[in-house]
């Protein structure tokens, strides 16, 4: 497998909250950068120092975990459809309604329980810290080639938790049938991606929450197949080389499927 698969684990471990435990970390890390941290979510509605919202009913979530000190260094979450209120918004369409200019073509098509919202990207303070991004929710930063070192091999590979998020993003997509995402993404974290070929369709005016955020939208092939095509071996981290989802078809033209 590639060298960055290889580092990547030989550091970290990406666990959803299928596991026992997961949604306690997820819960607690959240506390920490979006109450402690930067003070986005007001902790006195946080019990036991867990931060959380109506949208955890509908969610499903994912951490990274540093294996040799069992820190949880990063979560996710993906906000599913609401299966008692199928018609209920997710946060972007409450939150970003004013700025969205989501062309109907794009969800032409798509039952709504095949979309999910990529949401919550928190990255720990013990990493930050090390990184000079203590600014970023995410851990976004001018210092972030600071994650850039030399495999034996002579490769440089970047073992960035932005990529373990996606990891969690993808599998927990996988294993609850997403074909499509919404999100609203830091402008920052958004340059990051695309020098990772994670590539988000723009769906309206960035909004000011939490910082300048994006609203985006994208089908899961498609950001996987622009993985697939750009950073061959940042897809294969994402996907465990196919395992959790399926290489992009290829045809005579080009990519397709």
């Amino acid at each position: 497998m590639a060298d960055l698969w290889e580092l990547f684990n030989s550091y970290f471990d990406v666990v959803t909250d299928n596991e026992p435990g997961v949604l306690d970390e997820a819960l607690r890390l959240r506390y920490q950068v979006y109450c402690v941290e930067h003070d986005y979510e007001d902790s006195s509605r946080c019990k036991d120092e867990k931060e959380s919202d109506d949208y955890d009913d509908r969610s499903v979530h994912g951490i990274v975990r540093h294996l040799s000190s069992g820190v949880t260094a990063a979560t996710v979450r993906l906000v599913l459809h609401d299966t008692d209120n199928p018609d209920a918004p997710f946060p972007i369409e409450k939150n970003c309604s004013d700025s969205l200019s989501l062309d109907p073509s794009l969800l032409k098509g798509i039952p709504r329980r095949s979309i999910a919202e990529i949401s919550r990207f928190a990255v720990s303070r013990d990493f930050k810290r090390r990184l000079g991004e203590a600014n970023s929710p995410a851990g976004i930063g001018p210092d972030h080639e600071k994650y850039i070192a030399q495999y034996p091999s002579g490769k440089r590979v970047i073992p960035h938790l932005i990529l373990g998020l996606f990891v969690a993003i993808v599998r927990l997509s996988a294993q609850h049938h997403i074909t499509h995402w919404y999100a609203v993404m830091d402008v920052s974290l958004l340059r990051l991606l695309n020098r990772f070929g994670i590539n988000f369709i723009p769906v309206g005016r960035p909004v000011d929450y939490h910082g300048l955020r994006q609203p985006c939208f994208g089908s899961v092939d498609d950001v996987l197949a622009g993985i697939w095509s750009k950073r061959f071996d940042i897809w294969q981290l994402i996907t465990a080389d196919g395992a959790v989802w399926p290489a992009p078809v290829k045809s005579a033209s080009g990519l397709g499927g």
